[in-house]
């Protein structure tokens, strides 16, 4: 069986200055995907937005407490990848979505920011991601 390659891009997001300006600097990924997150509030599922190589926005039912340190797996086929992140900011946004000839209906958005602290070592990755 042949196995396939995801090219994942990166986008350079500008850096701002001024209060309340954008302040990153860094490549964001523009995927998402699912990840597997253990800390100190117990495990549950997320899914990873706006990755970048000092951290990413985790979008999760159960955000887990402000300061923590979490495990976060990244799964594939071709095997496992934890990093080890502490929790920056939690996230719960509530809003109203009206669609074209619909009635408004309210959505929300729970989640938190993570930096990376570091890769645990042993993971099982094959060959590097592209």
């Amino acid at each position: 069986m042949a196995r396939t390659r995801t090219t994942l891009t990166l986008s350079k997001v500008p850096s701002r200055t001024g209060q309340g300006g954008e302040r990153r600097a860094a490549a964001r990924l523009d995927k998402v995907f699912p990840v597997f997150i253990d800390g100190d509030g117990g495990a549950a599922l997320g899914i990873a937005r706006n990755v970048s190589e000092g951290g990413m926005f985790i979008e999760t039912r159960d955000p887990q407490p402000l300061g923590t340190q979490v495990r976060i797996v990244f799964s594939s086929r071709d095997g496992e990848m934890t990093a080890v992140a502490e929790v920056r900011y939690v996230c719960h946004l509530m809003g109203g979505v009206r669609e074209a000839g619909h009635q408004a209906r309210l959505t929300a958005i729970r989640g938190m920011g993570v930096r990376f602290l570091y890769f645990e070592a042993g993971d099982t990755a094959a060959g590097p991601v592209h």
